[in-house]
């Protein structure tokens, strides 16, 4: 069967720009660090996965639709518009949009929604004909996650594969539910808040006696432990927002058919990338 390797591409660059163990200067001055880690770090994940076609895709500089539905979400994250160049990841961006080039990787900075939704719709529209592997550290594309659809969180030799019974094991429940999951416990990344008393094992064990959030609201005079059943009512339309903000709709526009992704790994190594966009 053949296989789609999505990259979340601002997550990785972050993780390596962030996660190296120095800011690595190159013989012209120039900072490299975040660069070399993602150039790195996708050729190993590649050689993990052996996709037949990739796609690599960042988040662009637009308003955030879902920031009119609840307006901290995201407000926690820094404005690297007002820090040092040399400490914003951004800074090596193009660098890393010249490495993509150089590999003949299809790429794009996404437009109008976030990069969630363009995967979300990725998945919806080739998951029941492709294997597809998302390269992702956010928890959000664990609700996408099917037979044919699993979430890589990259650690070099710590690097986990998620799939349906991960989801099951780590939170109790099916990768369906997780959207639900969510949005009753919160997402601190995100900056959500979730309904108070309801943790994991609380938000797993409503849904499963009840099914969904949508079952758990409409039926919270059945919920047996007063104090969660007062923080459902009293959430609910918190939690029906919550839900808005982290369901992951098939709505968006696909950069690039299928068949455009395609890609044969040549062998070319981090090194030879590098030198070949002229950083070595």
């Amino acid at each position: 069967m053949e296989k789609l390797l999505i990259i979340d591409g601002l997550n990785l660059h972050f993780q390596m720009f962030f996660g190296m163990p120095s800011r690595i200067i190159n013989t012209n001055g120039k900072a490299i660090h975040g660069t070399l880690g993602f150039v790195g770090a996708f050729i190993k994940i590649m050689k993990m996965t052996n996709p037949t076609h990739i796609v690599v895709l960042f988040d662009g500089e637009h308003p955030n639709d879902r920031a009119e539905l609840l307006g901290e979400y995201k407000a926690n994250r820094i404005d690297y518009s007002i820090v040092p160049e040399e400490e914003s990841p951004f800074s090596q961006l193009q660098d890393v949009y010249d490495a993509l080039d150089f590999m003949n990787i299809k790429h794009t900075e996404v437009e109008e929604v976030e990069t969630d939704d363009v995967i979300a719709s990725y998945t919806h529209t080739y998951g029941n004909e492709v294997e597809i592997v998302i390269a992702s550290f956010d928890s959000d594309f664990f609700q996408l996650i099917s037979d044919n659809v699993k979430v890589l969180r990259y650690r070099g030799n710590n690097t986990v594969v998620c799939d349906t019974e991960y989801i099951k094991n780590k939170y109790g429940i099916s990768p369906y539910q997780y959207a639900d999951f969510k949005s009753l416990t919160g997402d601190n990344s995100d900056n959500i808040r979730g309904a108070e008393k309801v943790g994991p094992k609380t938000a797993s064990s409503l849904l499963n006696q009840f099914g969904s959030l949508h079952k758990i609201i409409n039926n919270a005079d059945k919920i047996q432990k007063p104090s969660i059943q007062e923080s459902i009512i009293r959430n609910t339309d918190r939690l029906q927002i919550n839900y808005k903000l982290i369901k992951l709709e098939d709505k968006a526009i696909l950069p690039f058919v299928f068949e455009e992704l395609a890609y044969n790994y040549s062998g070319v190594t981090t090194n030879e990338v590098l030198k070949g966009i002229g950083l070595k």
